[in-house]
């Protein structure tokens, strides 16, 4: 069967976008087309339209939302490599980059003066996030200058909000109870801070560890780093006893205090010109950058005394928060503090079209 499709770079992920009209009415069924137009069993993905990385395995099913205030409603997909499943359990903000301008340019919401906002509501987690596009003119470019930390390539610029990000999935900021606790898992110990802000994750500042490793030293820590979030899974609500083990969520990190390091790219940071260095993982793979759900994450924990991210700012409490990663820095804006976190953090990224296609998706899928 043949299924149309829009590929987008948003930030430093690429991701599929699906008109929710042209698939399958069944989760079960759609899950089914992504793992077959994906290629998702293999590995390499190499007879598919993924890939074969967390960051380029993505897809979102869009439709105009039914919701007051939103335009458009997402579900978001990390289709699997090598597994043949789909995980559904968390959000993408780098793909809601994409949707935003996708959105845009496809007329769900018309174009208004030099910058158009969009007001999207991802149904995997009920988040809702608010994006400002650059639309000179009333237009939508094809092309742009603003970067991202993780390459080079400029995109439309595109601001992007999360609302209310606090407990979206688990109900609390703070799913486990407590700031921080200090956990041992098979030698490695660590401080450790649960938290639920545009998604639930767990950030370590473990012994021996800088949050600044490179991503070849961090492939090397994937399987302690598991065990981690596999517990945090469970102390978070997020699984029980006896529950398949997913990789999805929680997600799980690294922090540290600032240092002088270089990025894959090459560029030289100083510890001056950031306050946090966080490594992510991404499913089972070093993030070569930062999920934005994660940098949320990280910025609220930077507003809690005592957390593990606090602990290690150069700028604890800091509404701004600069993140070190791998890729390079990312700065983030915590605003309207409450008691129960902020009630939006912004991070600024781009996006680009890269391809409208018609897919070919192996096995025919039950409408």
């Amino acid at each position: 069967m043949h299924v149309p499709a829009t590929l987008v770079r948003g930030g430093t992920s690429k991701c599929w976008l699906f008109d929710e009209a042209e698939l399958p009415t069944s989760v079960g069924d759609v899950e089914a087309l992504l793992v077959n137009a994906y290629g998702a069993a293999d590995p390499v993905q190499l007879d598919g339209i993924g890939g074969a990385t967390p960051t380029t395995s993505k897809a979102a099913v869009v439709r105009p939302s039914g919701t007051p205030g939103a335009h458009v409603d997402y579900l978001f997909a990390q289709v699997g490599i090598g597994t043949g499943r789909v995980e559904w359990g968390s959000n993408c903000g780098n793909c809601a980059t994409a949707i935003a301008l996708w959105s845009v340019a496809r007329g769900l919401v018309p174009a208004t003066g030099d910058r158009t906002r969009v007001v999207m509501r991802n149904t995997n987690t009920g988040a809702v996030l608010e994006a400002e596009v650059d639309t000179p003119g009333g237009q939508v470019p094809e092309f742009g200058t603003q970067t991202v930390p993780g390459t080079r390539a400029g995109g439309v610029a595109v601001g992007l909000t999360f609302l209310d990000p606090a407990g979206g999935t688990t109900g609390s900021l703070l799913p486990g109870g407590e700031v921080a606790e200090d956990w041992e898992i098979d030698g490695l110990r660590a401080r450790v801070t649960m938290i639920d802000a545009g998604a639930p994750m767990v950030l370590l500042r473990a012994d021996g560890l800088t949050g600044a490793e490179t991503l070849r030293e961090v492939e090397e820590l994937v399987e302690p780093l598991r065990r981690f979030r596999h517990r945090a899974a469970h102390r978070m609500g997020l699984t029980a006893p006896g529950d398949p083990v997913t990789d999805a969520v929680p997600k799980v990190g690294l922090v540290g205090p600032p240092r002088d390091y270089r990025t894959t790219l090459g560029d030289e940071i100083s510890a001056a010109d950031h306050d946090v260095s966080v490594r992510m993982l991404s499913m089972n793979a070093p993030h070569p950058a930062i999920g934005l759900t994660s940098a949320v994450g990280v910025a609220a924990a930077n507003l809690l005394d005592g957390s593990a991210v606090h602990a290690a700012s150069a700028s604890p409490g800091g509404c701004e928060l600069r993140i070190a990663t791998a890729a390079g820095v990312i700065t983030v804006t915590s605003g309207d503090l409450t008691t129960s976190g902020p009630r939006r953090v912004t991070v600024r990224r781009a996006a680009r079209i890269l391809c409208a296609a018609d897919i070919v998706v192996p096995e025919p899928i039950p409408a």
